[in-house]
């Protein structure tokens, strides 16, 4: 069984080697299909932004079977993200739950945008997800600055303190040892996912 040490540094050496140019695409071909055709086993579950330059498996050199991904734009915790992820801890047995935002957020450039004054109103769809972001922009201000980058990290740390605080199975699995929960944001020009925050044993 994969330890939540083991299933994050997979990921990191995976991560490293799409960086490098190096990939080896491991678990993308007719056998591999074949084989989790008959039921999934994922090292990981990930939880990201929808940004189409955020292609979990890509990026972490992973293939089918590999990965429990969920995404939506700005990765907002709503009840389907976190009946997702336990769905991921309890019935999948998944040790490891990476969170992913990135720069360059369209969400993250939204929240602040319209935050300003005078700022034209977004559609109540967009402007819903978008207001779940709106605390870190707001903090972000509050300390004289208006950086994405600092708003995106804030509310990457937003994410993961709602998703525990919203979850007694992913916290209770935290504390038994048998989950980590690890915050990444990733550099879209680089290609790296840079840890940010960590929960549990890595």
């Amino acid at each position: 069984m994969t330890s939540p040490a083991q299933a994050w540094q997979e990921m990191l050496d995976g991560n490293e080697r799409f960086v490098a140019g190096t990939p080896r695409h491991p678990h993308q071909d007719a056998d591999r299909r074949s084989i989790v055709a008959l039921g999934q086993t994922p090292d990981a579950a990930l939880f990201g932004c929808s940004d189409s330059r955020l292609a979990a498996e890509i990026i972490f050199d992973k293939g089918l079977g590999d990965l429990f991904v969920v995404r939506n734009a700005g990765q907002v915790i709503s009840d389907s993200v976190i009946g997702s992820l336990e769905y991921a801890v309890a019935v999948l047995k998944v040790p490891l739950i990476v969170v992913l935002g990135h720069d360059e957020c369209g969400a993250v450039r939204a929240a602040i945008d319209s935050s300003q004054p005078g700022a034209t109103p977004l559609p109540p769809h967009i402007a819903n997800l978008v207001s779940r972001i709106q605390p870190a922009v707001r903090r972000v201000k509050a300390n004289g600055s208006m950086d994405a980058q600092d708003v995106g990290r804030e509310h990457l740390r937003d994410t993961i303190s709602e998703l525990i605080g919203s979850s007694e199975l992913i916290s209770d699995a935290i504390a038994a040892g048998t989950l980590a929960v690890v915050g990444a944001n990733y550099r879209l020009l680089e290609g790296r996912a840079v840890p940010d925050v960590t929960l549990g044993q890595v």
